[in-house]
């Protein structure tokens, strides 16, 4: 009996030591709580995020314990990136917008139209109509398909009378990023220099990939499985983030 409780113990352990290793050098799975990346990733999304991508920190770690300021095995994350980060405010709290400046970069939003460098981006408005949440409301929001200049295209929302939509330009100092959310009149991210503002490379955490599960909280959670058939969005299930 005593070695039957010995192997079950070691079993444990060893399965927590495989799923550390999993969850700290190769996928953690994440959870979308706001709406700040709509209609890209939805409240309830569930995600993978590979860290591996961008290469390792302190963050990469459960706790992000204080043993080094250095990122090891780094690679450059490349404009338009899904990435999960720590906030510069506390180094402790996750989260996910779109990368948008690199360092170096001028950033810059001038009547809604995104400024990188001095040249405006290509934007094209969308034919779908939206309506996102932003905290307990949901707005009526224009939709446009944005191309960075290395190619990649995203679609992003917003009001065109927002007064968000002029800024200052911001200088993206070496070693930092500049990120964005997708609903961008319901986002705080590095256009509030207070709050999140520049990112440095050692907060990265990863780059979202794949979205594994999703529940419409609205609805009703997962435990209500008589509400499976409403709440969950099996349409996607596997979605690949772009």
């Amino acid at each position: 009996m005593k070695k039957k409780i010995i192997e079950n113990i070691k079993t444990i352990f060893y399965a927590l030591v495989i799923a550390l290793i999993i969850r700290s050098f190769l996928f953690q799975p994440f959870y979308i709580p706001s709406s700040s990346m709509e209609p890209n990733l939805q409240i309830g999304d569930r995600l993978f995020v590979s860290k591996y991508t961008y290469g390792y920190s302190k963050h990469s770690l459960p706790f992000s314990p204080n043993f080094s300021n250095k990122r090891f095995l780094s690679h450059e994350p490349k404009q338009g990136d899904v990435v999960v980060f720590k906030t510069p405010a506390d180094n402790r709290t996750d989260y996910i917008k779109r990368l948008i400046g690199l360092p170096g970069d001028a950033i810059q939003i001038i009547d809604g139209d995104l400024y990188i460098n001095n040249s405006k981006i290509l934007r094209e408005k969308n034919t779908i109509f939206h309506e996102i949440n932003c905290g307990n409301q949901i707005l009526k929001v224009d939709s446009y398909i944005e191309t960075l200049p290395n190619g990649k295209k995203y679609v992003a929302v917003y009001d065109s009378k927002n007064t968000m939509l002029n800024t200052d330009k911001y200088i993206v100092p070496l070693e930092h990023y500049f990120f964005m959310g997708d609903n961008r009149d319901c986002s705080k991210d590095s256009r509030f220099l207070a709050s999140v503002g520049y990112v440095n490379s050692n907060n990265l955490v990863g780059k979202a990939r794949i979205i594994f599960f999703s529940n419409n909280i609205k609805v009703g959670n997962f435990f209500k499985f008589w509400k499976w058939n409403k709440s969950i969005r099996f349409e996607r299930f596997l979605k690949k983030i772009k």
